[in-house]
Protein backbone atom coordinates (compact mmCIF):
# COMPACT_ATOMS: atom_id res chain seq x y z
CA UNK A 1 0.00 0.00 0.00
CA UNK A 2 1.02 3.53 -1.15
CA UNK A 3 1.50 5.76 1.95
CA UNK A 4 2.02 9.46 1.32
CA UNK A 5 3.76 11.79 4.39
CA UNK A 6 1.20 14.21 4.03
CA UNK A 7 -1.26 14.88 6.79
CA UNK A 8 -5.07 16.30 6.31
CA UNK A 9 -5.35 20.13 6.60
CA UNK A 10 -6.13 19.89 10.45
CA UNK A 11 -8.14 22.68 10.26
CA UNK A 12 -10.41 20.98 8.36
CA UNK A 13 -10.19 17.51 10.64
CA UNK A 14 -10.73 19.61 14.02
CA UNK A 15 -14.72 19.78 14.92
CA UNK A 16 -14.52 15.78 13.17
CA UNK A 17 -16.03 12.66 14.90
CA UNK A 18 -14.50 9.29 15.45
CA UNK A 19 -12.45 7.20 17.80
CA UNK A 20 -11.20 3.45 18.22
CA UNK A 21 -13.02 0.56 17.34
CA UNK A 22 -12.26 -3.47 18.58
CA UNK A 23 -13.34 -6.54 17.04
CA UNK A 24 -15.36 -9.06 19.47
CA UNK A 25 -16.21 -12.54 18.88
CA UNK A 26 -19.00 -13.92 21.02
CA UNK A 27 -20.90 -17.18 21.43
CA UNK A 28 -23.11 -17.67 23.63
CA UNK A 29 -23.30 -21.41 25.05
CA UNK A 30 -26.22 -23.21 25.64
CA UNK A 31 -25.80 -23.41 29.54
CA UNK A 32 -25.86 -18.75 29.06
CA UNK A 33 -22.93 -18.38 29.22
CA UNK A 34 -20.61 -16.64 26.69
CA UNK A 35 -16.98 -17.50 24.86
CA UNK A 36 -15.41 -14.43 23.63
CA UNK A 37 -12.25 -13.78 21.56
CA UNK A 38 -10.32 -11.11 20.47
CA UNK A 39 -9.09 -11.34 16.52
CA UNK A 40 -7.33 -8.16 17.10
CA UNK A 41 -4.03 -7.22 18.97
CA UNK A 42 -4.76 -3.85 18.18
CA UNK A 43 -7.67 -1.21 17.93
CA UNK A 44 -8.55 0.29 14.51
CA UNK A 45 -9.83 4.14 14.52
CA UNK A 46 -12.48 5.54 12.30
CA UNK A 47 -13.33 9.33 11.61
CA UNK A 48 -15.65 11.90 9.33
CA UNK A 49 -14.14 14.37 8.34
CA UNK A 50 -17.39 15.72 6.67
CA UNK A 51 -18.49 17.44 9.95
CA UNK A 52 -15.04 20.21 9.71
CA UNK A 53 -16.22 21.83 6.97
CA UNK A 54 -17.32 24.97 6.76
CA UNK A 55 -17.08 26.60 3.15
CA UNK A 56 -16.77 26.67 -0.30
CA UNK A 57 -12.64 26.95 0.45
CA UNK A 58 -13.12 24.19 2.82
CA UNK A 59 -15.06 22.09 0.25
CA UNK A 60 -12.35 22.48 -2.29
CA UNK A 61 -9.53 21.79 -0.37
CA UNK A 62 -10.77 18.75 1.03
CA UNK A 63 -11.86 17.76 -2.40
CA UNK A 64 -8.33 18.48 -3.77
CA UNK A 65 -6.92 16.33 -1.36
CA UNK A 66 -8.90 13.53 -1.67
CA UNK A 67 -8.13 13.64 -5.55
CA UNK A 68 -4.69 13.87 -4.66
CA UNK A 69 -4.61 10.87 -2.42
CA UNK A 70 -6.62 8.39 -5.46
CA UNK A 71 -9.67 8.03 -3.08
CA UNK A 72 -9.07 4.66 -1.12
CA UNK A 73 -5.32 4.49 -2.71
CA UNK A 74 -2.95 6.36 -0.83
CA UNK A 75 -3.20 6.59 2.90
CA UNK A 76 -1.63 9.74 5.05
CA UNK A 77 -1.74 11.37 8.53
CA UNK A 78 -4.44 12.20 10.55
CA UNK A 79 -4.82 14.39 13.64
CA UNK A 80 -7.08 12.78 15.91
CA UNK A 81 -7.72 16.48 17.75
CA UNK A 82 -9.01 13.96 20.62
CA UNK A 83 -5.75 11.89 20.90
CA UNK A 84 -2.68 13.29 19.70
CA UNK A 85 -0.46 13.34 23.01
CA UNK A 86 2.26 10.83 24.73
CA UNK A 87 -0.23 12.87 27.38
CA UNK A 88 -3.31 14.24 28.57
CA UNK A 89 -5.00 16.39 26.24
CA UNK A 90 -4.86 19.21 28.50
CA UNK A 91 -1.04 18.44 29.60
CA UNK A 92 2.26 19.12 27.30
CA UNK A 93 4.46 16.19 26.38
CA UNK A 94 7.35 15.71 28.45
CA UNK A 95 10.02 12.97 28.41
CA UNK A 96 9.01 10.78 31.05
CA UNK A 97 5.96 10.53 30.07
CA UNK A 98 5.89 6.70 28.16
CA UNK A 99 8.11 3.74 29.26
CA UNK A 100 9.79 2.56 25.64
CA UNK A 101 11.90 -0.59 27.85
CA UNK A 102 14.81 -1.05 29.77
CA UNK A 103 18.41 -0.54 28.60
CA UNK A 104 20.83 -3.88 28.53
CA UNK A 105 24.29 -2.00 27.34
CA UNK A 106 23.15 -3.93 23.43
CA UNK A 107 19.63 -2.72 22.10
CA UNK A 108 19.85 0.10 20.19
CA UNK A 109 15.98 0.24 19.68
CA UNK A 110 13.13 0.90 20.51
CA UNK A 111 9.49 1.89 19.07
CA UNK A 112 7.54 4.51 20.16
CA UNK A 113 3.96 3.37 22.27
CA UNK A 114 1.42 4.81 24.54
CA UNK A 115 -0.27 3.16 27.31
CA UNK A 116 -3.97 3.13 27.79
CA UNK A 117 -4.51 1.60 31.80
CA UNK A 118 -7.67 1.21 33.37
CA UNK A 119 -7.78 -1.20 36.78
CA UNK A 120 -6.10 -4.26 35.44
CA UNK A 121 -6.60 -3.54 32.22
CA UNK A 122 -3.77 -2.11 29.98
CA UNK A 123 -3.31 -1.94 25.95
CA UNK A 124 0.21 -0.83 24.33
CA UNK A 125 -0.72 1.02 21.26
CA UNK A 126 2.00 1.50 18.54
CA UNK A 127 2.94 4.68 17.47
CA UNK A 128 4.00 5.05 13.95
CA UNK A 129 3.42 8.54 13.00
CA UNK A 130 5.27 10.85 15.44
CA UNK A 131 4.97 14.42 14.74
CA UNK A 132 8.52 15.74 13.43
CA UNK A 133 10.44 17.99 16.33
CA UNK A 134 8.12 16.73 19.04
CA UNK A 135 9.79 13.37 20.48
CA UNK A 136 11.38 14.36 23.32
CA UNK A 137 13.73 11.46 25.17
CA UNK A 138 14.71 10.37 28.96
CA UNK A 139 17.06 7.74 30.00
CA UNK A 140 17.60 7.11 32.91
CA UNK A 141 15.55 10.27 34.06
CA UNK A 142 17.95 12.21 32.54
CA UNK A 143 17.04 14.09 28.82
CA UNK A 144 18.78 13.16 26.34
CA UNK A 145 19.13 15.12 22.74
CA UNK A 146 17.98 14.44 19.48
CA UNK A 147 20.71 13.85 16.66
CA UNK A 148 23.04 13.88 19.53
CA UNK A 149 22.10 10.58 21.00
CA UNK A 150 19.60 9.39 19.17
CA UNK A 151 17.68 9.84 16.18
CA UNK A 152 13.52 9.33 15.30
CA UNK A 153 12.25 7.74 12.06
CA UNK A 154 8.90 9.83 11.88
CA UNK A 155 7.74 7.29 9.36
CA UNK A 156 7.97 4.30 11.82
CA UNK A 157 8.04 5.83 15.53
CA UNK A 158 11.47 3.74 15.70
CA UNK A 159 14.33 5.80 18.21
CA UNK A 160 17.61 4.90 17.59
CA UNK A 161 20.45 5.46 20.19
CA UNK A 162 23.76 6.34 19.39
CA UNK A 163 25.20 3.91 21.76
CA UNK A 164 22.87 1.28 23.61
CA UNK A 165 21.39 3.03 27.20
CA UNK A 166 22.86 1.13 30.48
CA UNK A 167 21.91 -1.73 31.68
CA UNK A 168 18.72 -1.16 34.04
CA UNK A 169 18.16 2.52 32.61
CA UNK A 170 14.58 3.25 31.99
CA UNK A 171 13.88 4.60 28.36
CA UNK A 172 11.06 7.38 28.19
CA UNK A 173 9.18 9.26 25.67
CA UNK A 174 6.94 12.18 24.64
CA UNK A 175 5.05 12.65 21.88
CA UNK A 176 3.09 14.41 19.42
CA UNK A 177 1.45 12.05 16.91
CA UNK A 178 -0.82 11.63 13.55
CA UNK A 179 -3.12 8.40 13.03
CA UNK A 180 -2.07 6.82 9.67
CA UNK A 181 -5.45 6.47 7.84
CA UNK A 182 -6.90 6.29 4.25
CA UNK A 183 -10.36 7.10 2.85
CA UNK A 184 -12.74 4.72 3.64
CA UNK A 185 -14.80 5.83 0.35
CA UNK A 186 -14.05 6.44 -3.23
CA UNK A 187 -17.11 8.69 -3.71
CA UNK A 188 -17.41 12.21 -2.36
CA UNK A 189 -20.64 13.77 -2.83
CA UNK A 190 -20.84 17.72 -2.05
CA UNK A 191 -23.73 20.31 -1.81
CA UNK A 192 -23.63 24.24 -1.79
CA UNK A 193 -26.24 24.96 0.35
CA UNK A 194 -25.27 28.76 0.36
CA UNK A 195 -23.58 31.27 -2.42
CA UNK A 196 -20.34 31.24 -0.05
CA UNK A 197 -20.95 27.62 1.82
CA UNK A 198 -20.71 24.32 1.16
CA UNK A 199 -21.10 20.82 2.85
CA UNK A 200 -19.69 17.10 2.73
CA UNK A 201 -22.25 14.98 4.66
CA UNK A 202 -19.78 12.38 4.85
CA UNK A 203 -16.19 11.68 4.74
CA UNK A 204 -15.31 8.36 5.90
CA UNK A 205 -11.54 7.80 7.06
CA UNK A 206 -10.24 4.89 8.77
CA UNK A 207 -7.04 4.40 10.20
CA UNK A 208 -4.82 1.71 8.13
CA UNK A 209 -1.79 -0.72 9.35
CA UNK A 210 1.61 0.43 8.39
Amino acid sequence: MAFHEIRFPTGLSFGSSGGPERRTEVVTLASGHEERNAPWAHSRRHYDAGMGLRSLDDLDAVVTFFEARAGRLHGFRWKDWADFKSCRPSGAPDGNDQHLGTGDEIRTEFALRKRYGSGEGEYLRPITKPLAGSVQITVGSEAVLEGRDYTVDHTTGLVTFTHPPDTGAEVRAGFQFDVPVRFDTDRIVTAVSTFQAGEVPSIPVVEVRT
